[in-house]
């Protein structure tokens, strides 16, 4: 089988990984993130000269798409990120369990606050993997599950089925597809649903997010930002937010702003508020 990992990455640049190294890298669909800036090899301009730079150095720094990835991180790569709130979650016993995609295993199942941090807060857009042997080993050494070792597949309907029949109950899921996120909410009418990676999420998939998901990033999404903003209970940041829309996901935000360290201003507003730096355009 060939070892090839599809990514979605910096302004949703098309980005492919073979054989540890970046072969393919499209153009960016957007100009400016400020989130990009942030990173640990941060990106300026989103040229696939810059974007195969900043994958390199991911692969270089963490072992991103081969067998030395390091899979577990206790440090908060943003205050409030998918997998910081998905590792609060797991801490504070909100959730048992979580649902994500990992770079050489497929979609993954994890109870392991710092496994879902080192897992989620390195991966960009993961389109599709290939399995990658130690990779699967050190995840099911860790108390994790992959449901699909041989193909290393994305589907989290299958980590959801795979999670129930380890007995997890209690589950957050990321998808980063409306059609995803329907097929979770149907397996499993409990689970938190977090959208991620939503950049370029059509108006009609925008609305069939904000019924179904309990959270969602916003990434650099138009139509994001307009119709899950206006229905947020809750918003985190302004740059490159969170939108809470449901009391489940609210205490799981709670939960969060508990253990944070940094100082947090919380006020009443109509949602949702734009800061003076987003990702550019939004589309």
């Amino acid at each position: 089988m060939t070892d090839e990992h599809v990514i979605e990455a910096i302004g949703c640049s098309r980005v492919v990984v073979r054989d540890g190294k970046v072969v393919e890298v499209g153009e960016a669909i957007i100009r400016d993130c400020p989130l990009a800036k942030r990173f640990a090899c941060p990106v300026e301009e989103f040229t696939p000269a810059a974007v195969k730079k900043n994958i390199e150095n991911r692969i270089a720094s963490f072992g991103m798409c081969t067998p030395e990835r390091s899979l577990t991180s206790d440090d908060d790569f943003v205050g409030f990120g998918a997998s910081e709130l998905t590792r609060t979650g797991l801490a504070c016993g909100i959730i048992d369990a979580a649902v994500l995609a990992c770079d050489g295993a497929g979609t993954v199942v994890v109870t392991d606050p710092a496994m879902a941090q080192g897992i989620g807060g390195r991966m960009s857009g993961l389109v599709s993997t290939s399995p990658i042997q130690s990779v699967i080993e050190r995840i099911e050494a860790g108390g994790g599950i992959v449901p699909d070792p041989v193909h290393a597949s994305m589907d989290p309907v299958a980590g959801v089925a795979a999670a129930h029949k380890a007995g997890y109950s209690r589950l957050l899921v990321t998808v980063a597809r409306a059609d995803a996120a329907e097929a979770v909410r149907r397996a499993d009418p409990k689970a938190l649903i977090m959208a991620v990676h939503v950049t370029g999420t059509s108006q009609e998939d925008a609305v069939r997010i904000a019924e179904v998901a309990d959270i969602t990033t916003c990434c650099a999404s138009r139509y994001i930002w307009e119709i899950c903003g206006k229905k947020a209970l809750m918003q985190a940041g302004t740059a490159v937010p969170i939108f809470i829309l449901t009391q489940r996901g609210k205490e799981l935000l709670l939960a969060r702003l508990a253990v944070i360290p940094n100082q947090i201003l919380v006020s009443h507003t109509h949602l949702p508020v734009i800061g003076e730096k987003t990702p550019d355009p939004l589309v």
